[in-house]
Protein backbone atom coordinates (compact mmCIF):
# COMPACT_ATOMS: atom_id res chain seq x y z
CA UNK A 1 0.00 0.00 0.00
CA UNK A 2 2.77 2.47 1.35
CA UNK A 3 4.83 1.89 -2.62
CA UNK A 4 1.67 1.67 -4.75
CA UNK A 5 0.11 4.64 -3.19
CA UNK A 6 2.18 7.11 -1.02
CA UNK A 7 3.96 8.52 -4.30
CA UNK A 8 0.76 10.22 -5.03
CA UNK A 9 -0.06 11.70 -1.90
CA UNK A 10 3.83 13.53 -1.73
CA UNK A 11 3.03 14.59 -5.64
CA UNK A 12 0.17 15.77 -5.08
CA UNK A 13 0.14 17.55 -1.74
CA UNK A 14 1.77 21.06 -1.80
CA UNK A 15 4.59 21.09 0.20
CA UNK A 16 4.01 24.90 1.02
CA UNK A 17 0.52 24.29 2.33
CA UNK A 18 0.90 20.58 4.02
CA UNK A 19 3.15 18.52 5.80
CA UNK A 20 3.09 14.37 4.67
CA UNK A 21 3.19 12.42 7.78
CA UNK A 22 3.05 8.50 8.06
CA UNK A 23 2.04 6.68 11.47
CA UNK A 24 3.28 3.41 11.64
CA UNK A 25 0.99 1.97 13.90
CA UNK A 26 2.75 -0.97 15.13
CA UNK A 27 4.23 -2.57 11.69
CA UNK A 28 5.24 -6.36 11.67
CA UNK A 29 6.07 -5.85 7.60
CA UNK A 30 9.16 -4.20 7.24
CA UNK A 31 7.22 -0.93 6.56
CA UNK A 32 9.67 1.06 9.33
CA UNK A 33 12.73 0.07 6.91
CA UNK A 34 10.74 1.07 3.84
CA UNK A 35 9.70 4.52 4.71
CA UNK A 36 13.28 5.18 5.91
CA UNK A 37 14.73 3.63 2.48
CA UNK A 38 12.11 5.16 -0.02
CA UNK A 39 10.45 7.64 1.48
CA UNK A 40 13.11 9.21 3.60
CA UNK A 41 11.09 13.21 3.16
CA UNK A 42 8.31 11.61 4.90
CA UNK A 43 7.83 12.38 8.48
CA UNK A 44 7.09 9.48 10.32
CA UNK A 45 5.62 8.84 13.71
CA UNK A 46 6.01 4.79 15.52
CA UNK A 47 4.06 2.76 17.75
CA UNK A 48 4.93 0.33 19.82
CA UNK A 49 1.95 -2.08 18.69
CA UNK A 50 -1.28 -1.90 16.72
CA UNK A 51 -3.63 0.59 18.71
CA UNK A 52 -6.64 0.47 15.76
CA UNK A 53 -7.63 3.09 13.15
CA UNK A 54 -9.12 5.11 16.03
CA UNK A 55 -6.63 5.04 18.50
CA UNK A 56 -3.85 5.51 16.21
CA UNK A 57 -4.81 8.38 14.54
CA UNK A 58 -5.49 9.76 18.40
CA UNK A 59 -2.03 8.86 19.34
CA UNK A 60 -0.89 10.46 15.70
CA UNK A 61 -2.48 13.71 15.95
CA UNK A 62 -1.15 14.08 19.73
CA UNK A 63 2.21 14.81 18.28
CA UNK A 64 1.93 17.41 15.61
CA UNK A 65 0.76 20.94 15.97
CA UNK A 66 -0.71 21.98 13.14
CA UNK A 67 -3.98 23.57 12.49
CA UNK A 68 -5.59 21.15 10.65
CA UNK A 69 -5.20 17.45 9.90
CA UNK A 70 -6.41 15.56 7.66
CA UNK A 71 -7.12 12.10 8.66
CA UNK A 72 -6.03 9.79 4.94
CA UNK A 73 -5.96 6.23 4.53
CA UNK A 74 -2.95 4.05 3.19
CA UNK A 75 -5.27 2.90 0.46
CA UNK A 76 -5.80 6.86 -1.19
CA UNK A 77 -4.32 8.07 -4.07
CA UNK A 78 -5.29 11.47 -4.29
CA UNK A 79 -4.49 13.94 -7.88
CA UNK A 80 -2.76 17.27 -7.69
CA UNK A 81 -4.11 20.03 -6.08
CA UNK A 82 -6.25 18.19 -3.85
CA UNK A 83 -6.17 19.63 -0.67
CA UNK A 84 -6.46 23.10 -1.29
CA UNK A 85 -10.15 23.45 -2.09
CA UNK A 86 -10.86 21.70 1.42
CA UNK A 87 -8.15 24.39 3.06
CA UNK A 88 -9.54 27.27 1.10
CA UNK A 89 -12.89 26.21 2.16
CA UNK A 90 -12.21 25.68 5.61
CA UNK A 91 -10.17 28.67 6.30
CA UNK A 92 -13.62 30.69 4.55
CA UNK A 93 -15.57 29.08 6.98
CA UNK A 94 -15.34 29.12 10.23
CA UNK A 95 -18.18 27.55 11.50
CA UNK A 96 -17.09 24.49 9.84
CA UNK A 97 -15.63 21.79 11.51
CA UNK A 98 -14.63 19.05 9.13
CA UNK A 99 -14.63 18.43 5.48
CA UNK A 100 -13.91 15.73 2.69
CA UNK A 101 -13.68 15.56 -0.66
CA UNK A 102 -15.70 13.28 -3.14
CA UNK A 103 -14.36 9.72 -2.16
CA UNK A 104 -13.83 7.55 -6.23
CA UNK A 105 -12.96 4.21 -6.57
CA UNK A 106 -9.42 3.77 -7.55
CA UNK A 107 -9.78 2.02 -10.64
CA UNK A 108 -7.47 0.40 -13.72
CA UNK A 109 -9.89 1.82 -16.05
CA UNK A 110 -11.17 5.72 -16.57
CA UNK A 111 -14.43 4.84 -15.12
CA UNK A 112 -15.58 7.71 -12.43
CA UNK A 113 -17.71 5.51 -10.23
CA UNK A 114 -18.49 6.87 -5.93
CA UNK A 115 -16.44 4.92 -3.65
CA UNK A 116 -18.66 3.17 -0.83
CA UNK A 117 -17.08 4.04 2.48
CA UNK A 118 -18.24 7.79 1.18
CA UNK A 119 -19.27 8.52 -2.09
CA UNK A 120 -20.18 11.92 -1.68
CA UNK A 121 -20.68 12.77 1.64
CA UNK A 122 -22.86 10.71 4.06
CA UNK A 123 -25.47 10.38 6.11
CA UNK A 124 -27.71 8.20 8.56
CA UNK A 125 -31.36 7.26 8.81
CA UNK A 126 -33.83 6.65 11.44
CA UNK A 127 -31.95 3.52 12.71
CA UNK A 128 -28.64 4.33 12.74
CA UNK A 129 -27.84 3.19 9.25
CA UNK A 130 -25.67 4.46 7.00
CA UNK A 131 -25.98 5.56 3.59
CA UNK A 132 -23.86 8.30 1.20
CA UNK A 133 -25.03 10.45 -1.91
CA UNK A 134 -23.78 8.29 -4.10
CA UNK A 135 -24.35 4.86 -2.90
CA UNK A 136 -27.03 3.31 -1.19
CA UNK A 137 -26.26 0.07 0.60
CA UNK A 138 -24.41 -1.93 -2.28
CA UNK A 139 -25.94 0.17 -5.23
CA UNK A 140 -23.22 2.93 -6.62
CA UNK A 141 -23.70 5.40 -8.78
CA UNK A 142 -21.24 6.54 -11.47
CA UNK A 143 -19.93 10.07 -10.51
CA UNK A 144 -21.12 12.47 -13.16
CA UNK A 145 -21.25 15.76 -11.50
CA UNK A 146 -24.59 15.29 -10.80
CA UNK A 147 -23.90 16.36 -6.86
CA UNK A 148 -20.51 18.80 -8.21
CA UNK A 149 -22.85 22.34 -7.93
CA UNK A 150 -21.63 23.73 -4.19
CA UNK A 151 -20.00 22.09 -1.19
CA UNK A 152 -23.29 20.25 0.74
CA UNK A 153 -24.07 20.03 4.53
CA UNK A 154 -23.72 16.16 5.49
CA UNK A 155 -24.16 14.26 8.44
CA UNK A 156 -20.87 12.30 8.27
CA UNK A 157 -17.31 12.78 6.48
CA UNK A 158 -15.63 9.32 5.40
CA UNK A 159 -12.52 8.53 7.56
CA UNK A 160 -10.45 7.78 4.28
CA UNK A 161 -10.17 11.07 3.86
CA UNK A 162 -11.28 13.67 6.86
CA UNK A 163 -10.46 16.96 7.35
CA UNK A 164 -10.53 18.55 10.18
CA UNK A 165 -9.43 21.46 13.05
CA UNK A 166 -7.17 20.17 15.14
CA UNK A 167 -7.84 21.97 18.13
CA UNK A 168 -11.65 20.92 17.57
CA UNK A 169 -10.67 17.45 17.10
CA UNK A 170 -8.89 16.91 20.70
CA UNK A 171 -11.50 19.31 22.27
CA UNK A 172 -14.43 16.98 20.90
CA UNK A 173 -12.32 13.79 22.76
CA UNK A 174 -10.80 12.71 18.80
CA UNK A 175 -11.72 9.37 17.40
CA UNK A 176 -13.29 6.69 19.99
CA UNK A 177 -10.54 4.25 21.08
CA UNK A 178 -12.94 1.81 21.72
CA UNK A 179 -14.31 1.41 18.77
CA UNK A 180 -10.93 0.12 17.22
CA UNK A 181 -12.33 0.35 13.44
CA UNK A 182 -15.72 1.22 11.85
CA UNK A 183 -18.23 3.79 12.30
CA UNK A 184 -15.88 5.92 14.13
CA UNK A 185 -15.41 8.79 11.90
CA UNK A 186 -19.14 8.91 12.35
CA UNK A 187 -19.54 9.12 15.64
CA UNK A 188 -16.50 11.91 15.15
CA UNK A 189 -18.64 13.37 13.23
CA UNK A 190 -21.95 13.47 15.13
CA UNK A 191 -19.84 14.96 18.23
CA UNK A 192 -18.54 17.67 15.79
CA UNK A 193 -22.30 18.72 14.81
CA UNK A 194 -23.20 18.42 18.84
CA UNK A 195 -20.68 20.88 19.68
CA UNK A 196 -22.09 23.66 17.24
CA UNK A 197 -19.95 23.02 14.23
CA UNK A 198 -21.23 21.98 10.19
CA UNK A 199 -19.60 19.22 8.00
CA UNK A 200 -19.27 19.43 4.40
CA UNK A 201 -18.39 18.25 1.46
CA UNK A 202 -16.44 19.81 -0.97
CA UNK A 203 -16.59 18.62 -4.45
CA UNK A 204 -14.22 20.94 -6.09
CA UNK A 205 -11.70 18.07 -4.73
CA UNK A 206 -11.73 14.38 -5.06
CA UNK A 207 -9.73 11.10 -4.37
CA UNK A 208 -9.18 7.96 -5.09
CA UNK A 209 -9.75 5.35 -2.88
CA UNK A 210 -8.97 1.29 -2.88
CA UNK A 211 -11.35 0.20 0.00
CA UNK A 212 -10.98 -3.02 2.24
CA UNK A 213 -7.19 -2.68 1.89
CA UNK A 214 -7.18 -3.59 5.88
CA UNK A 215 -10.07 -5.76 6.31
CA UNK A 216 -11.97 -7.05 3.46
CA UNK A 217 -15.72 -6.89 3.63
CA UNK A 218 -15.96 -10.68 3.92
CA UNK A 219 -14.42 -10.92 6.86
CA UNK A 220 -16.58 -12.02 10.01
CA UNK A 221 -14.28 -8.99 12.05
CA UNK A 222 -15.72 -6.54 10.25
CA UNK A 223 -19.40 -7.43 10.46
CA UNK A 224 -18.59 -7.87 14.27
CA UNK A 225 -17.12 -3.64 14.40
CA UNK A 226 -19.96 -2.44 12.17
CA UNK A 227 -22.61 -4.56 14.14
CA UNK A 228 -21.08 -3.61 17.80
CA UNK A 229 -20.21 -0.03 16.55
CA UNK A 230 -23.08 1.08 15.15
CA UNK A 231 -24.75 0.12 18.87
CA UNK A 232 -22.57 1.92 20.58
CA UNK A 233 -22.68 4.60 17.91
CA UNK A 234 -26.79 5.24 18.94
CA UNK A 235 -26.60 4.48 22.87
CA UNK A 236 -23.77 6.99 23.21
CA UNK A 237 -25.08 10.08 21.07
CA UNK A 238 -29.01 9.68 21.23
CA UNK A 239 -30.77 11.14 24.81
CA UNK A 240 -31.36 8.59 26.95
CA UNK A 241 -34.82 7.56 26.21
CA UNK A 242 -34.35 8.24 22.80
CA UNK A 243 -31.50 6.18 22.39
CA UNK A 244 -33.50 3.38 24.44
CA UNK A 245 -36.22 3.48 21.79
CA UNK A 246 -34.45 2.89 18.79
CA UNK A 247 -32.08 0.35 20.54
CA UNK A 248 -34.91 -2.30 20.68
CA UNK A 249 -35.77 -1.66 17.39
CA UNK A 250 -32.44 -2.16 16.53
CA UNK A 251 -32.29 -5.26 18.16
CA UNK A 252 -35.46 -6.56 15.99
CA UNK A 253 -33.65 -5.49 13.23
CA UNK A 254 -30.34 -7.47 13.42
CA UNK A 255 -32.67 -10.27 14.60
CA UNK A 256 -33.45 -10.63 10.63
CA UNK A 257 -29.87 -10.10 9.79
CA UNK A 258 -29.00 -13.01 11.97
CA UNK A 259 -31.53 -14.94 10.14
CA UNK A 260 -30.47 -14.00 6.75
CA UNK A 261 -27.42 -15.35 7.97
CA UNK A 262 -27.92 -18.51 9.02
CA UNK A 263 -30.07 -19.45 6.40
CA UNK A 264 -27.22 -17.82 3.36
CA UNK A 265 -25.11 -20.20 5.63
CA UNK A 266 -23.05 -17.34 6.90
CA UNK A 267 -21.87 -18.84 9.68
CA UNK A 268 -19.05 -16.44 10.70
CA UNK A 269 -21.48 -13.77 10.22
CA UNK A 270 -23.69 -15.28 12.43
CA UNK A 271 -21.61 -15.60 15.00
CA UNK A 272 -20.52 -12.10 14.46
CA UNK A 273 -24.13 -9.85 15.33
CA UNK A 274 -24.06 -12.19 18.34
CA UNK A 275 -20.95 -11.12 19.50
CA UNK A 276 -22.03 -7.59 18.65
CA UNK A 277 -25.37 -7.34 20.77
CA UNK A 278 -23.04 -9.40 23.73
CA UNK A 279 -20.04 -7.11 23.43
CA UNK A 280 -22.31 -3.40 23.49
CA UNK A 281 -23.93 -4.63 26.63
CA UNK A 282 -20.77 -4.98 28.07
CA UNK A 283 -19.67 -1.52 26.89
CA UNK A 284 -22.94 0.39 26.83
CA UNK A 285 -21.92 1.01 30.80
CA UNK A 286 -19.09 2.91 29.45
CA UNK A 287 -20.93 5.99 28.34
CA UNK A 288 -22.63 7.86 30.97
CA UNK A 289 -23.03 11.50 29.00
CA UNK A 290 -25.69 11.22 26.53
CA UNK A 291 -27.02 14.46 24.89
CA UNK A 292 -30.20 16.34 25.23
CA UNK A 293 -30.36 17.14 21.64
CA UNK A 294 -31.68 14.14 19.33
CA UNK A 295 -29.63 14.84 16.09
CA UNK A 296 -31.63 12.10 13.91
CA UNK A 297 -34.48 14.73 14.31
CA UNK A 298 -33.33 17.62 13.03
CA UNK A 299 -31.69 16.34 9.82
CA UNK A 300 -34.09 16.18 7.16
CA UNK A 301 -31.90 13.30 5.66
CA UNK A 302 -31.98 11.18 9.22
CA UNK A 303 -36.00 11.15 9.29
CA UNK A 304 -36.39 8.13 6.87
CA UNK A 305 -36.04 4.81 6.90
CA UNK A 306 -32.86 3.69 4.60
CA UNK A 307 -34.11 0.12 4.02
CA UNK A 308 -38.03 0.67 3.52
CA UNK A 309 -36.74 3.42 1.03
CA UNK A 310 -33.92 0.82 -0.80
CA UNK A 311 -35.09 -2.61 -0.51
CA UNK A 312 -39.36 -2.00 -0.34
CA UNK A 313 -39.85 0.94 -2.13
CA UNK A 314 -36.87 0.21 -5.35
CA UNK A 315 -35.24 3.33 -4.54
CA UNK A 316 -31.94 3.19 -5.52
CA UNK A 317 -30.27 6.50 -6.11
CA UNK A 318 -29.46 9.32 -3.36
CA UNK A 319 -32.08 11.64 -5.56
CA UNK A 320 -34.49 9.34 -5.75
CA UNK A 321 -35.35 9.60 -1.70
CA UNK A 322 -36.76 13.25 -2.88
CA UNK A 323 -33.50 15.33 -1.05
CA UNK A 324 -31.59 18.04 -2.95
CA UNK A 325 -29.31 15.81 -5.60
CA UNK A 326 -26.57 18.85 -6.02
CA UNK A 327 -26.07 21.82 -3.91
Amino acid sequence: MLRRYLPSVIAGTDGDLADVIVADNGSTDDSRRLLAEEFPQVTTVLFDKNYGFAEGYNKALSQIDHEYAVLLNSDVRTPAGWLRPLYEFMEAHKQVGAVMPKLLQDRDDDKQIFEYAGGAGGFIDRHGYPYCRGRIFDSIEPDHGQYDEAPASIFWATGACLMTRTALYHQVGGLDGSFFAHMEEIDLCWRIHLSGNDIMVVPQSHVYHLGGGSLPKSNPRKTYLNFRNSLLLLHKNLPVADGKRLLLTRRLMDTLAFGMAVAKLHGGDAKAILRAHRDFRRMRGNYKNQPQTNLLKECPESRISIVWEHFVMRKKVFTDLGFRGIG
